[in-house]
């Protein structure tokens, strides 16, 4: 199965807005917008391949991670 990590703003902040802040990094299943851990982000947000999981200078989900750690070898 195919995953993508999905960004969650700041609150008051949007993928739409250049530059802004990431709050926490999310895993989602293919390129869609429910988070492993049951978030529901932003379509605009900016997303990851799979493989930056674990090394963006912003925290990562730890529901999400434990999910995603589950459903890959």
């Amino acid at each position: 199965m195919l995953h993508e990590m999905r960004a969650e703003y700041e609150e008051g902040s949007s993928g739409r807005v250049a530059a802004a802040p990431v709050k926490i990094w999310h895993m989602v299943r293919a390129t869609g917008t429910t988070a492993m851990c049951g978030q529901e982000l932003s379509p605009d947000a900016a997303t990851l391949p799979a493989e930056e999981w674990g090394v963006t200078p912003e925290t990562c989900c730890h529901s999400c991670g434990a999910v995603y750690l589950r459903e890959v070898p």
